[in-house]
């Protein structure tokens, strides 16, 4: 049930897609990025993804600069493999504890799960008016709030852009 082998998934319209996946050692990928980065695009795609209104505004309309749904469960699973593995792994690393580890594991499950019963790239109406929907984001939103908490962050604050996180995430 891995996400990250569609080939539909990796599209060269949205930039966070157009990476490729690390070479592994023992299982685990080997990757240059630090884990702050990490963090930062797990917290952006679950921030966008329990945001109802950030939904309606960016992703019903086609706003430039914030990806679509599609991308936004890439960046769950690009760097960390959590379609592949419990997000406890990274508890130390990405992850404060075993409670965000549990929060990221729902909402990934719910997130890829919605990938694969809409469609990789299907239109945003097509996921917000999915009956399971509402527990996507919801399951989204307890992560988000408990990462964006454990960072001293606002979690009502409206998601940033993908070139914002590309400048946060930036050297």
């Amino acid at each position: 049930m891995s996400v990250g082998t569609e080939s539909s998934y990796r599209s060269a319209r949205n930039p966070s897609r157009a990476g490729h996946r690390s070479s592994t050692m023992g299982g685990m990928p080997l990757n240059d990025l630090p884990w702050w980065r990490w963090r930062a695009r797990l917290r952006s795609a679950l921030h966008m993804l329990s945001d109802p209104g950030f939904q309606q505004e960016a992703w019903l309309t086609g706003r430039d600069g914030y990806g679509d749904v599609t991308d936004a469960v890439y960046r769950l699973v690009e760097d960390t493999w959590l379609d592949r593995w419990s997000a406890e792994k990274y508890v130390g690393s990405i992850l404060r504890d075993s409670t965000e580890a549990s929060l990221v594991d729902t909402a990934v499950l719910r997130a890829v799960q919605m990938l694969h019963e809409v469609g990789a790239d299907a239109p945003a109406a097509a996921y917000l008016g999915h009956p399971g929907w509402p527990e996507t984001v919801r399951a989204a939103r307890e992560a988000h709030v408990a990462l964006a908490l454990g960072d001293g962050d606002d979690p009502d604050a409206a998601p940033k852009s993908l070139d914002v996180l590309r400048i946060l995430t930036s050297v």
